[in-house]
């Protein structure tokens, strides 16, 4: 074995730099054996030159075992808030990521502050009594949900004006992290549609707290803003095939599917420029199933433009989104089901969900001049698919002050799913104990839709 021998009287800082400086010098002997190494098929390069865990360095009388690249935590952080009762969920991050079972020195972390009692009962927790347990191989347990993003949630304007009622810690993304995630994880379900994402809660506290629960995670950030949405789906069960993620915008302008529609739009110029404007999007991901390859299914996600007198807008939006989807289900993976999630900022009796629900709208629809005469929009517009809001019309998803209606859906592919079970709403008396959405109790201003579906 050979020897790395220093004077004991060497400052070890000093033999560190000469060691590294001889590492970084040119060819030497070692090199050049390690050409011959090279011609002969043997190992070469730094690699070569390395040592190998298991190598012993000897330092004068004193003998060390060589571990190249240990494990050791960098940092370790925990939230500000901490309650009683909800999971605190760690995100590792290994460098580099070899995936070698290796263990490093034990850290611990300690909290700053006292772990809170948590708010008592919460809304969610009766729903929970549904979702016990993982569905079946045959069945899917979906989730919608518009989560209320931190910067949206923070503005002086929403503690003054939108949720005056709410208690401004309620408001702190750290103490409603602390709702979402056992709400999330509670529901114990195959594909969870998020909406109103901030990216850094994706990548720093839902992707890795739900990847503890078997989840993962595909995110895509509106254009231009600071959250968007997500889609996780559960690995035992589904794989991911493909993703057509788009920006309803973008794919207007330049994707041929949506040139007549475009044309048709050039009409009426102003309607045009607020519909480019927008920042909105699609999340489509097409999955597999684990246990029946056959079995593949379209999961599309969206967050549809919020302006009360945005309804024209919106059809756009929803023409667009149904048009891709088509070519994504139809044309490159033809025949699959569709699940379509989202906040579609549009009640039951509106031209969006008419026509997602019946497959047409009229031109006449009074949706085309909700903007008023000047943006009078008129289109006759179809999609050929028969879709399903597989938990209904509930009275309201969101709940404010000011407030309230249903506005999220869960649509379904009536000729290829049905419903098994839907997990009832929170009742008007839990809505209502403080007052409205988001409080001590929930996290949101809207409210998870959650259903069982199964393959007919």
């Amino acid at each position: 074995m050979e020897r790395a021998v220093r004077d004991q009287a060497e400052p070890l800082g000093r033999a560190l730099a000469r060691i590294a400086t001889n590492a970084a010098k040119g060819p030497t002997k070692a090199a050049k054996k390690s050409k011959k190494a090279r011609a002969e098929g043997g190992p070469a390069g730094e690699a070569a030159a390395l040592p190998d865990d298991g190598s012993v360095l000897h330092i004068g009388d004193a003998r060390y075992r060589v571990e190249r690249n240990p494990p050791a935590l960098t940092e370790l952080q925990l939230p500000r808030s901490l309650l009683a009762g909800f999971p605190v969920c760690p995100k590792l991050r290994c460098t580099p990521g070899d995936g070698a079972q290796r263990y490093g020195p034990p850290c611990e972390v300690e909290s700053s502050g006292p772990v809170e009692a948590g708010p008592g009962a919460c809304t969610f927790d009766p729903r929970h009594l549904y979702t016990g347990k993982v569905c079946g191989d045959r069945a899917v347990r979906a989730v919608s949900y518009n989560i209320l993003a931190d910067t949206y949630a923070q503005t002086e304007f929403s503690r003054t004006v939108l949720y005056p009622y709410c208690a401004p810690y309620a408001l702190e993304l750290d103490y409603r992290q602390n709702l979402l995630k056992k709400e999330l994880a509670g529901y114990n379900a195959d594909l969870i549609c998020l909406q109103e994402v901030d990216k850094s809660v994706f990548v720093d506290s839902l992707a890795p707290a739900l990847d503890a629960f078997g989840l993962e995670g595909l995110f895509r950030i509106k254009e231009k803003q600071h959250e968007g949405l997500a889609t996780f789906y559960r690995r035992a069960k589904f794989s991911l095939l493909s993703q057509h993620d788009i920006a309803f915008s973008d794919a207007l302008l330049s994707d041929p599917l949506h040139k007549e529609l475009c044309d048709r739009l050039a009409k009426y110029p102003l309607v045009q420029e607020k519909v480019l404007q927008r920042s909105s999007v699609l999340q489509v991901s097409v999955l597999q199933s684990t246990t029946d390859p056959s079995r593949k299914i379209c999961v599309a996600n969206t967050h549809l433009y919020w302006h009360p007198k945005g309804g024209n807008i919106r059809l756009i939006q929803i023409a667009v989104a149904l048009s891709h989807i088509r070519h994504v289900a139809c044309d490159l993976y033809p025949s699959i089901p569709i699940i379509f999630c989202g906040d579609f900022n549009s009640t039951p009796w509106s031209g969006t969900y008419s026509f997602i629900s019946s497959g047409h709208v009229a031109e006449d629809h009074e949706d085309w001049v909700s903007s008023g005469e000047d943006e009078r929009c008129n289109m006759a517009l179809r999609h050929p698919f028969q879709l399903l809001s597989a938990c209904g019309e509930p009275a309201y998803t969101n709940y404010v002050g000011g407030f309230h209606g249903c506005l999220d859906y869960i649509f379904i592919d009536r000729t290829a799913l049905e419903v098994e079970q839907v997990i009832p709403l929170p009742s008007h008396e839990e809505v209502t104990t403080h007052q409205a959405l988001p409080s001590v109790s929930h996290p949101s201003d809207h409210i998870a839709l959650v259903c069982d579906l199964k393959w007919k």
